[in-house]
């Protein structure tokens, strides 16, 4: 059964003046301000696209990847995933970078990394994000 998750933006102005705020609707977890500045040149107040995308990101794969290291027969204690998604304003996103701290009781460095390399590519957001470059620093804690 497919699953449709919804967020909505409302924005007032053009582009360089302007602000805006987006909800998560589906969930109701919150509501963030969005503006261009903070996109372009950052700011410690403001959320922009590529801070939800990273969410995302960081969610999807350590779903993923614990579900890879179940099946191998290695449940990890814990797993924590920053996701660093760049945003160049005459290029556009430019990549996920994927850092992963992980305790997993009873695998081997070379299953690991293997496991983390498919969970990178099998993620259904790293599948979305296919146009961008998506590198990984997987390690054992």
């Amino acid at each position: 059964m497919a699953i449709t998750s919804e967020a909505t933006t409302v924005w007032h102005g053009d582009l360089l003046s302007g602000a805006g705020t987006t909800t998560l609707d589906s969930s109701g977890a919150g509501a963030f301000a969005v503006n261009w500045k903070a996109r372009s040149a950052g700011a410690a107040s403001t959320t922009t696209p590529e801070e939800l995308l990273g969410a995302a990101h960081a969610s999807c794969f350590s779903m993923a990847f614990s579900h890879a290291l179940a099946e191998f027969g290695t449940v990890p204690e814990s797993l924590q995933t920053t996701a660093a998604v760049t945003f160049d304003p005459a290029e556009g996103i430019t990549g996920s970078h994927l850092l992963v701290s992980a305790v997993v009781p009873g695998i081997e460095e070379a299953d690991f990394q293997r496991i983390a390399e498919e969970a990178k590519a099998g993620c259904p957001v790293s599948r979305a994000l296919a146009g961008v470059p998506i590198t990984l620093e997987a390690s054992l804690a």
